[in-house]
């Protein structure tokens, strides 16, 4: 219930302030294990994407946010769940990986961080590591003008349009049953950033 209402409100200043508009949604699955792959520019990116589809999310997030009072509370009762950056974090991957088999929608960004400047970061090979291990669809999807509504030196987000674009899910058949290494989830993790890219405009690509 929490996350609904907060959703909710969160769609209604998105559309009125940010003039939000989303475009592919019925791409994303209604039921079953999936992962939702977005590209990463502001600290707008995880409600836009929450608003943009109808499934609950679940988030990927990073651990340093769970150190802040209160914002702790308020994303782990939303759904986050920590990760580590820079380092192999195995709990953290064990935890995505029980949200993705048990039938959830899991939101992660696939490079790590955010982008300094709008254009796509080359993948973590983490998210093909997952996909990997889970068997489960990808879903692509490419936020714009999120960069320049709040701003990484910015605390207080600006009336700029922003548009999300939600391309169709893509699988990994062709990997079922092979050994799991770096080097094929490199590989993975780059086709999934072709995907992400194909949605965004060619100066973010």
């Amino acid at each position: 219930m929490f996350y609904t209402v907060v959703r909710a409100a969160a769609a209604v200043c998105a559309r009125l302030f940010l003039r939000w508009r989303a475009y592919g949604s019925d791409n994303m699955p209604r039921a079953g294990g999936i992962i939702l792959a977005c590209n990463h520019t502001s600290y707008l990116d995880p409600p836009l994407a929450a608003i943009s589809v109808t499934r609950h999310l679940r988030f990927l997030a990073k651990e340093e946010l769970f150190r802040i009072p209160v914002l702790s509370g308020l994303i782990t009762a939303l759904g986050s769940v920590p990760i580590a950056r820079g380092r192999l974090d195995r709990a953290g991957f064990r935890r995505a990986e029980r949200i993705v088999r048990s039938g959830q929608a899991l939101l992660i960004f696939p490079e790590g961080t955010r982008s300094p400047d709008g254009r796509l970061l080359p993948a973590e090979p983490g998210v093909g590591l997952l996909v990997l291990r889970t068997g489960a669809a990808v879903v692509p999807m490419a936020i714009v003008g999120s960069d320049r509504a709040l701003p990484r030196d910015s605390v207080v987000p600006r009336p700029v349009k922003v548009t999300v674009r939600i391309g169709a899910s893509i699988s990994f058949p062709e990997y079922v049953g092979k050994p799991i290494d770096r080097q094929t989830a490199k590989a993975v993790a780059d086709r999934i950033m072709q995907a992400i890219a194909a949605l965004l405009p060619p100066d973010r690509r």
